[in-house]
């Protein structure tokens, strides 16, 4: 969305100005007295108290804009330096122009706007002093400048709310149309799972149990009957069995698809732009399971998701390995590590962690997790296999 960046871009050019007059005026200023006051006793101290705001004045980007302790102690120190630098010299009093930004850049509107009209009668004051007869001009000219700044950084601060407003709107409205498609598109597919089943599982099933109780009840008067049922029976198991496999097969992972292996899936694997993911095979691959390719696959992707998200990794490893009786995956990461609490925790919070280990489990395999503050971590996931000789 444009809006934001150029808000921001906005901000900072309107920041830069208000910073380039503050300093431009605050050496005018002093220009103005060293020429116009030579060899004065009080030149060493306007010299000090001129140096010291500037440095004051460099270091508050550095403090944010948020109305922190820090920021409003430094703005105290900055507001004071140049309160008693106007009594010593009034020829000072218009860098609270360029203060007027910072106090309502730093402020509540209301405690901003008290300061401002604060700032604003010492101008006067200040201006009265330098004038060698009235002039109305001196008393009205700065409550106007100090009101228009106001007005304008005001407008500009509560245009710069309703956009960021109307972006929040937008990101929450998004993300709730999101979760609707996510429950839509779940219901409907539950519906056209339950679709499925009923006109094809069930079917297949009530002719099973027909066909089988019939076969019970004729299988004493009439055998060449009830093998009969038993054979078609048979046959309605054999398409339902295909048909249940087909279900399975449409429920698999779309990376498993079109005859795709584990390994091939794998290698295709990312945790995001920060790392970098290696893939190792090793052992002669066997034939797997799809159920047990499943597994590993939504495992690797849980744990690649982690460590996008929490581990700050450079690199990442698979590692699939074939170890005759069991299959092994292992997801290294060089990220920050955790301690056993954190862990437990993570477990509570999810993560992913808790379904893994379901998973592996409904397999009869295990899963472990090593880590050290610093170090890393590794989640190895092991499942055996049945042996194929």
């Amino acid at each position: 969305m444009p809006a934001v960046p150029a808000a921001k871009s906005d901000t900072r050019a309107l920041a830069a100005v208000a910073h380039t007059a503050f300093f431009l005026l605050l050496g005018a200023s002093l220009a103005r007295f060293l020429l116009r006051h030579p060899g004065e006793p009080r030149t060493p101290w306007i010299i000090a108290l001129s140096v010291t705001l500037a440095l004051l004045y460099v270091l508050g980007p550095a403090l944010g804009a948020a109305p922190t302790l820090r920021r409003l102690l430094w703005l105290g120190l900055v507001v004071a330096t140049w309160v008693v630098l106007v009594v010593l010299a009034p020829s000072f009093a218009w860098c609270a122009v360029p203060l007027f930004y910072t106090a309502l850049r730093t402020l509540p509107p209301r405690a901003a706007i008290v300061l401002v009209a604060l700032l604003t009668v010492f101008v006067v004051t200040a201006q009265l002093q330098l004038a060698t007869a009235f002039d109305p001009n001196l008393l009205l000219a700065p409550p106007a400048v100090a009101a228009l700044a106001t007005a304008v950084l005001v407008h500009m601060e509560r245009q710069a709310q309703a956009q960021r407003d109307l972006i929040d709107d937008l990101i929450r409205t998004r993300r709730e149309l999101a979760a609707t498609e996510r429950r839509e598109g779940t219901l409907a597919e539950r519906q056209r799972l339950s679709m499925e089943i009923h006109d094809t599982l069930a079917q297949h099933l009530s002719s099973q149990q027909m066909l089988l109780q019939a076969a019970d009840r004729t299988w004493d008067s009439d055998p060449a009957t009830a093998r009969a049922h038993v054979r078609t029976a048979n046959d309605i198991a054999a398409r339902g069995l295909a048909e249940a496999r087909r279900l399975v097969h449409d429920l698999a992972p779309p990376e498993l698809a079109g005859g795709a292996g584990l390994a091939d899936a794998l290698r295709t694997l990312d945790a995001g732009p920060h790392t970098e993911v290696r893939f190792h095979l090793e052992g002669t691959p066997a034939p797997l399971p799809d159920r047990v390719q499943s597994t590993l696959l939504r495992i690797a992707q849980g744990a690649l998701a982690n460590v996008r998200e929490h581990s700050g990794a450079r690199t990442a490893a698979l590692t699939l390995s074939f170890l005759g009786d069991q299959v092994v995956l292992d997801v290294a990461d060089d990220g920050h590590g955790f301690t056993e609490e954190a862990r437990g925790s993570a477990d509570d919070r999810g993560h992913g962690l808790p379904a893994m280990r379901a998973r592996v489990s409904q397999l009869g395999g295990t899963l472990t997790i090593e880590s050290t503050p610093g170090e890393g971590t590794v989640l190895s996931a092991s499942i055996p296999l049945e042996p194929t000789g």
